[in-house]
């Protein structure tokens, strides 16, 4: 059972990829056509693949709907949301709000830029929920690792570094993420007028440990390094804001004053 599992699992995978015949699937997954074919007929039953016109497969619609409704499950992105979108109305960049999970960066919301010309880093190929990005090599993903338990960050490090996941010596990049758990927050420096800046925070959860980040981004051209630098204030009040809403337990900094939320208001989460 678990080899067919398996099986229909790298079929619906090589369909995220694009629309395959069934013998793109059956070579895929190595088998006969025959097996191929019974695989696929079990999984349009149930809605998760659907035959086209020209005989080929692609995602159903069973299996997108599904994938909402995980997504809104996490509440961290519903109580996230309106924070997010009151950082965006006030500078106009792009915020994201991101988790680590296997590994990397998945983004979960975000509020678009209000640039006409730039759309801003997209989260997925169609600007869909869920893209994942290595988080070895950005902001985002520095603050996410930097309050992993070092037991965790030990397995982290080891399966990048099997993966062929270049990350230099292991020393250093402890102890930039030790840099990076000291001061709060991490940059990503934008370093041409097209390239892209950004500034990452983490979000306290109910023990008191990141379980998700904001991050504020722009294109160079629209703020410099030195201007996105001077927002870190008010990213940080906004992570705290969101980590009280969802009844975590950050570090006090500057929220009273700048967003009105108080600690000893903190709600509780349902």
């Amino acid at each position: 059972m678990s080899q067919t599992v398996d099986r229909a699992l790298t079929i619906l995978a090589a369909l995220g990829e694009g629309p395959s015949s069934l013998e793109q699937a059956a070579n895929r997954i190595g088998v006969h056509k025959s097996t191929a074919l019974r695989l696929l007929r079990t999984l349009q039953e149930h809605g998760f693949v659907t035959r086209q016109s020209d005989h080929r497969y692609r995602l159903g619609g069973r299996l997108f709907s599904l994938a909402q409704q995980a997504l809104e499950t996490i509440d961290i992105r519903q109580v996230a949301a309106p924070y997010l979108a009151s950082l965006n109305e006030r500078y106009g960049h792009t915020v994201h709000l991101s988790v680590l999970e296997d590994g990397k960066v998945l983004h979960l919301d975000k509020a678009q830029s209000r640039y006409p010309d730039w759309p801003g880093p997209r989260l997925g190929p169609d600007g869909r929920f869920g893209h994942r990005a290595p988080a070895v090599a950005s902001a985002i993903g520095k603050v996410l690792l930097a309050d992993l338990p070092d037991d965790q960050l030990t397995a982290f490090l080891t399966a990048q570094q099997a993966g062929g996941q270049e990350i230099g010596s292991t020393a250093d990049f402890r102890a930039e993420l030790a840099a990076v758990r000291r001061r709060g927050w991490s940059m990503d420096e934008a370093d041409g007028p097209a390239a892209v800046g950004l500034i990452a925070a983490p979000i306290a959860g109910t023990e008191g440990r990141a379980i998700a980040t904001c991050s504020i981004s722009a294109p160079a051209y629209e703020a410099s390094t030195a201007e996105l630098s001077r927002l870190v204030p008010e990213l940080l009040c906004t992570v705290e804001a969101i980590s009280l809403a969802y009844g975590g337990t950050p570090t006090p900094r500057w929220c009273e004053n700048r967003c009105g939320a108080k600690h000893a208001e903190r709600a509780s989460r349902t």
